[in-house]
């Protein structure tokens, strides 16, 4: 085992579970592949980053991730009403999640009500708001080596 800590030049491998309080199972990779990412990359929302900084290898545990951490709060501006006229042939759904094209890229959307003239989309990410729980089990961290 070594003694380098998950931090800033660090690559780190992984297992790892995202879980509502309740207990439902989000996401999780203790049965598959683990996961790999270098601190500070991006490939992980900043907050649970920064719940892994001084980790070493070997270390499993619970974490929790408050919203504001994690993904964000429930914000009601990013939910819009539009027009039925924009969902023309698609079976709509609550629940149902709808790619959006925006200057940007694609932007998910879930539908939350529609009838014959309007359309509710929550465009929210569906975690925003809630507090998650975050395994984690260290596999290994090392440092990066600059060439």
């Amino acid at each position: 085992m070594s003694d380098i800590t998950v931090g800033e030049g660090t690559k780190v491998t992984m297992h790892f579970a995202l879980k509502l309080e309740n207990g439902q199972i989000i996401d999780s990779n203790f049965e598959a592949t683990p996961a790999k990412f270098v601190f500070g990359d991006g490939n992980i929302p900043e907050g649970f980053e920064q719940a892994l900084s001084g980790l070493k290898s070997g270390d499993h545990l619970d974490l929790t991730i408050a919203p504001e951490r994690g993904f964000g709060m429930h914000n009601p501006t990013n939910i819009q009403v539009m027009p039925r006229s924009q969902f023309k042939d698609m079976e709509l759904e609550p629940g149902l999640v709808v790619s959006f094209q925006e200057p940007g890229g694609a932007v998910p959307g879930v539908i939350q009500e529609f009838n014959d003239e309007k359309v509710t989309v929550d465009f929210n990410h569906p975690l925003a708001g809630k507090t998650i729980l975050f395994e984690v089990e260290i596999l290994e961290v090392q440092p990066i080596v600059m060439a």
